[in-house]
């Protein structure tokens, strides 16, 4: 069964010192100027963070016979997610999005090219799936791509549009890995592929950041492509293998959206304790009265059971990239630690908010920016509605 090591404890102490040293004393001017950021980027990656499940051939920190690296990048996204969700997904959507598709699925020449920045912090790249007609439904794309030429002039002509990509337009953003129709298959359906787009292709247009509910600090664009033209070899993959590519990216991604709501959960747990024995109410601490106290024993229950459910997918796919686990197994264990962590994790920050009162409403308390940031998590990566389609699906019941 698994369990983390004392270097996965270890290593757990180093990202929560380097965020509480870092990250806490900026991030609430951070949130109110809806600021990205930039410079922490490559502190992160000085740190290792964005190189742990990249082999040391390609500038990572992975080498042959470690184990055990998808959990330390769970560790490393909670710890950050504990001060803030923004800093966290940063790192969830650099490795996940941007980094892990071009080391699965990329060339030699490709990795080669890419990775080195992406580890080092000195670039983000960005994954293109979510259009604004097509979510849940990727099957729905519309944005297409045509090949024109041939041999070394060959170039795929990029037109369509995506909607909430993140670390999509930062000042550092080198990539955009985005899904698009490229023909139709044997069966007449749509053939959907991956093309790496480069930040600056003429016809690639980043749209101006969203003003969202929370995730202030997070970068969060729409793109335009209008006739951009990269050349053919930025295919990421096999021609028509897109759809895929992306359901594993997003089956990784959330185990690793799961250990960032966990941080959120650990957040609200530490500040309501803490809050209810310093706050005093008719004479007593309000974490007297039972209405507060089981308020708080009960959040303490979620959280440890988001945290079990979350390693033990986090371990599942570790052991899985070993050859000892299946498939399905990480897709069951990702989905129902997805969707458990991440209602866990809204409702905590509820039951925070509740026990500071009309402080809890106020910003300069961090349970408020929590609170703004806790919803997104029930939606990306796939819908709580789309994760207990999946598990109702991996119990073998009968589909529409």
């Amino acid at each position: 069964m698994f369990e983390l090591s004392n270097d996965h404890e270890d290593f757990r102490k180093v990202v929560r010192d380097f965020a509480e040293q870092e990250v806490a004393p900026h991030v609430a001017q951070w949130d109110r100027d809806a600021h990205f950021p930039v410079d922490l980027v490559p502190k992160m990656g000085e740190l290792g963070l964005f190189g742990m499940v990249v082999p040391e051939e390609f500038g990572g920190h992975k080498q042959e016979g470690d184990g055990g690296e998808f959990t330390y990048l769970c560790l490393a996204i909670e710890e950050l997610g504990r001060i803030d969700q923004s800093i966290g997904i940063t790192l969830s959507a650099g490795v996940g999005l941007g980094i892990n598709p071009i080391l699965t699925y990329g060339t030699t020449e490709q990795k080669e090219r890419w990775l080195p920045d992406l580890v080092a912090g000195q670039a983000l790249a960005g994954f293109g799936l979510t259009e604004p007609d097509a979510g849940s439904d990727a099957g729905a794309t519309k944005t297409k791509a045509r090949l024109e030429g041939e041999g070394d002039d060959a170039q795929w002509v990029v037109d369509g549009a995506k909607a909430f990509i993140t670390n999509s337009g930062t000042p550092i953003t080198s990539v955009v890995t985005v899904t698009a129709r490229t023909g139709t298959d044997d069966r007449g359906r749509a053939e959907i592929s991956s093309i790496m787009i480069p930040s600056g292709t003429p016809g690639f247009t980043v749209e101006p950041a969203y003003h969202k509910l929370g995730w202030h600090i997070s970068d969060t664009h729409g793109l335009n492509f209008e006739n951009a033209r990269v050349p053919a070899d930025h295919l990421l993959g096999e021609r028509g293998a897109g759809f895929k590519q992306f359901l594993k990216t997003l089956d990784d991604g959330r185990i690793a959206i799961s250990a960032l709501a966990v941080g959120m959960a650990q957040a609200m747990l530490e500040q309501a304790t803490e809050y209810a024995k310093t706050r005093i109410a008719f004479g007593s601490p309000i974490g007297t009265n039972q209405g507060v106290s089981f308020q708080i024993a009960d959040l303490a229950v979620s959280v440890e059971a988001a945290r079990l459910l979350t390693y033990k997918a986090a371990w599942l796919k570790d052991e899985q990239e070993a050859g000892r686990r299946s498939v399905a197994e990480v897709k069951k264990a990702a989905s129902i630690a997805k969707l458990y962590s991440t209602e866990a994790a809204v409702t905590a920050t509820r039951i925070a908010v509740q026990v500071f009162g009309g402080n809890g409403f106020m910003e300069e308390y961090p349970v408020a920016r929590f609170y703004r940031d806790g919803k997104i998590l029930e939606i990306g990566e796939g819908t709580s509605e789309v994760q207990r389609m999946l598990i109702a699906r991996s119990l073998g019941l009968p589909t529409a």
